[in-house]
């Protein structure tokens, strides 16, 4: 197999093409994410159905062992992991920047996602949740970076081979995410929580072995410290850093020490922390005086789509919460007499973006040659209104479980198809409007913030069930959805004064 690289007629340089026409280095990075994604969502399929099992929300016949905790406290702990994970990547591609590297970060990444899933795997609430914080840590490092990772095996963004990678790449995350519940789910569900938990750790350590095993395919730029820290920088924050922590351990162990400790302690801080960082990150960019009235005007029209954003991924997430615990308790597990675990429910958004993502790649394409494809704005409104009208649809089964009967699959099938629907017209622009849109000093930030948003929308969630509102209500579930669609309405009524604030972002 040859590794030389040649340079063709265009300056393209083109190297050991192994990998359906691409670089080597591919192969490593798809499979990396791939095993990263089915321990991750594997986990994912099991948390709720864990943090409940033996208590009075969970199903009548599921196994005991887990954590015998109310509906809305699991609803809360699954949207605060999942905004840690989101938090993270932030700092995550800090690390990368100025610490280790982006190959080292993901390493390292690997190595304290694969310990966390072991700690899950031991019995303990305190390992538990350690487990978990370990896991979005690591979750946070590794999705920062190992992107990053892809771009380096091409040359600049003029290589016509690069789109091509970077689709290869979002299968490989989508193949990982649908195989995980089939797996992990059935096996932790149906059988022993912690050998579910201790499948996602033996998933991740396969992708982490064959990451290793294929580096020398990596490109040599995904060993370098783009901006590596001084020593002064560095003391700094040490300092920094071991105040804050020894601040917060002071605090915990007086609140321990005086016997008033509750989950309460940590779930409230960390919402708020959800909440409060996104806000003081853009609030931080906008007055930032070196930015030009043009950049200045560009992130207003951003923050627009930045809360439609929060508001479609508060209701998305639910997905893996309020629509799981549905899925266990009024849905019928069979279809023609064939058996399920409700864990399944959880690969129908994966199967869907890979069945439905080519065919709106080609409307828009199909559309935009007609000149008639939807702008960035229009778009955004179609996803927030689609996802409000899968809360809607939500409302007819939920009515139709209130006396106990159990519905027919296919109800969670079409919310979770109409869902994906409204992803697939919101996120693939969101992440391109982001990088069009942000001031030239932000960047290589600015995806950071976009991935803020999914903070801001699971810390909302979080917020309401600590509030005491229940989610698996009827009356909460047509609000959020009638807040999604008067914000989709609301984007699309504005839509010609975001353009404007948009400049020549299309």
């Amino acid at each position: 197999m040859a590794s030389s690289l040649t340079k063709d007629s265009a300056g393209i340089t083109r190297g050991e093409t192994a990998f359906f026409g691409h670089p080597r280095g591919l192969a490593t990075l798809f499979l990396t994410e791939m095993w990263e994604r089915f321990s991750y969502y594997g986990m994912r399929a099991l948390l709720v159905y864990y943090l409940v099992s033996g208590g009075a929300d969970a199903a009548a016949g599921s196994q005991g062992g887990g954590l015998a905790m109310t509906a809305a406290t699991a609803t809360a702990i699954y949207s605060v992991y999942v905004s840690m994970v989101y938090l993270m990547a932030m700092p995550g591609g800090w690390f990368g920047d100025r610490v280790w590297g982006a190959r080292k970060t993901v390493t390292i990444a690997g190595a304290v996602i694969m310990v966390g899933h072991l700690c899950l795997a031991l019995p303990g609430q305190a390992l538990f949740f350690a487990g978990l914080a370990l896991v979005a840590v690591g979750s946070g490092l590794l999705k920062a970076n190992i992107s990053t990772m892809v771009g380096h095996l091409y040359d600049g963004p003029e290589d016509p081979r690069r789109d091509g990678g970077f689709t290869l790449f979002y299968i490989g995350i989508n193949l990982g995410a649908f195989a995980a519940p089939f797996v992990i789910g059935t096996v932790g569900k149906e059988f022993n929580w912690h050998l579910g938990f201790a499948l996602a750790a033996v998933g991740m350590g396969l992708g982490l072995l064959q990451f290793l095993l294929g580096t020398r395919h990596l490109s040599p730029e995904s060993s370098v410290v783009p901006n590596p820290l001084s020593p002064e920088e560095r003391r700094t924050i040490l300092l920094k850093a071991s105040g804050a922590a020894l601040a917060t351990a002071a605090f915990y162990g007086a609140v321990v020490a005086l016997g008033a400790f509750t989950l309460n302690w940590a779930l409230v801080p960390l919402t708020l922390a959800g909440l409060i960082i996104p806000v003081a990150v853009l609030v931080r960019i906008k007055r930032d005086r070196e930015l030009s009235s043009t950049e200045q005007s560009k992130m207003n029209g951003y923050i627009w789509f930045f809360v439609a954003a929060a508001v479609f991924w508060m209701i998305y997430d639910q997905g893996g919460s309020t629509l799981s615990l549905f899925a266990d308790d009024k849905t019928a597990g069979s279809v023609l007499g064939f058996e399920f675990s409700a864990t399944w429910f959880q690969s129908l958004n994966p199967l869907f973006v890979m069945a439905l993502a080519p065919v709106f790649a080609w409307l828009w394409l199909w559309l935009a040659r007609k000149n008639q494809e939807p702008n960035t704005i229009v778009k955004f409104a179609m996803g927030l209104v689609l996802v409000g009208a899968s809360f809607f649809v939500f409302i007819v089964p939920m009515a139709m479980a209130g006396d106990g009967t159990k519905v027919s699959p296919m109800w969670l099938v079409s919310i979770y198809m109409i869902q994906t629907i409204g992803e697939l017209c919101l996120s693939p622009v969101g992440l391109s409007v982001t990088t069009k849109m942000a001031p030239q000093k932000y960047a290589s930030q600015m995806m950071g913030v976009w991935f803020l948003a999914v903070t801001a929308g699971d810390c909302a969630t979080s917020l309401l069930s600590l509030g005491g509102v229940d989610l698996n209500g009827t009356g909460i579930i047509a609000m959020e959805a009638s807040l999604a669609v008067v914000a989709g309405l609301a984007v699309y009524m504005y839509r010609k004064k975001v353009q404007t604030l948009m400049g020549n972002v299309h």
